[in-house]
């Protein structure tokens, strides 16, 4: 990827804390309030608003135990609304779908685009956050790069930084690209997971640069083909074929999940 130079670019969009979103459209007096939503028979916490979020309140821990936690922070709880967030699912994926003939959903809440050679990749993804926001009230995050890997990477500093990027992150040329990778620890990148995660900070790879700058010999050995592959994204290396043909990019829109 060199510096300033048209690239195809591919788009991750998030939408943001999902589910605890979709509970705000429909309630706007709980903006700026912590939100969370409960797994099923209201068990764990399964969604958080940003601001449940810094009120401490962690993913996944029982409800039951943090009780003292939602009434000192005034938090508004909700039970899982599974038929609701498909609906509002469908909404925003058909609105991104208008953006791009290739759309691949990824689960409930994230899809890619291919984007081609678009000239402004970043009025792009503004215009995409600015449509969804108006037309279903889903804020959303944009990571805009040449592989599905970088694009998530790009999505996360997009999200992670939303007043800097303004929740469009372009990675668009070679600095970005090592930037992002110096800044992403090693188990946070897609597809790693925890056992090679564990594997790779043994072999001293602590960053996603150091696993990017791996010998394929160590990764083919160590993670299978599937790691070079990985690997060859993370260097701005696309597949042969990125996304599934438009009748099976259709076939999941209609199923909108995993």
């Amino acid at each position: 990827m060199s510096s300033h130079r048209k690239i195809h670019s591919i788009a991750l969009i998030d939408c943001n804390n999902f589910y605890a979103s979709c509970e705000r459209v429909f309630n706007p007096s709980l903006d700026d309030r912590p939100v969370i939503v409960l797994s099923n028979n209201d068990g764990c916490v399964i969604a958080r608003s940003n601001e449940a979020k810094r009120a401490g309140i962690e993913m996944g821990v029982p409800a039951f135990k943090i009780q003292e936690l939602f009434r000192r922070n005034n938090v508004a709880v909700y039970s899982a609304n599974f038929a609701l967030y498909g609906d509002m699912s469908r909404r925003v994926m058909s609105i991104l779908s208008g953006y791009s003939p290739l759309q691949e959903i990824y689960s409930v809440d994230e899809c890619f685009l291919d984007l081609a050679e678009t000239a402004t990749p970043k009025e792009y993804g503004l215009r995409m956050k600015e449509h969804v926001g108006r037309w279903t009230g889903i804020p959303i995050s944009v990571g805009i790069a040449p592989t599905k890997a970088l694009a998530k990477v790009a999505n996360r500093i997009a999200k992670k930084y939303p007043s800097q990027t303004g929740g469009c992150y372009v990675m668009d040329t070679e600095e970005k690209r090592v930037k992002a990778l110096r800044w992403l620890p090693v188990e946070d990148v897609w597809g790693i997971g925890r056992r090679n995660a564990a594997k790779l900070q043994l072999a001293g790879a602590f960053k996603a640069v150091d696993f990017a700058e791996m010998s394929e010999s160590w990764v083919r050995r160590n993670m299978t083909v599937t790691g070079i592959n990985l690997q060859r994204e993370l260097n701005g290396i696309r597949k042969a074929r990125v996304f599934p043909s438009p009748a099976r990019s259709k076939k999941n829109t209609e199923r909108g999940t995993r």
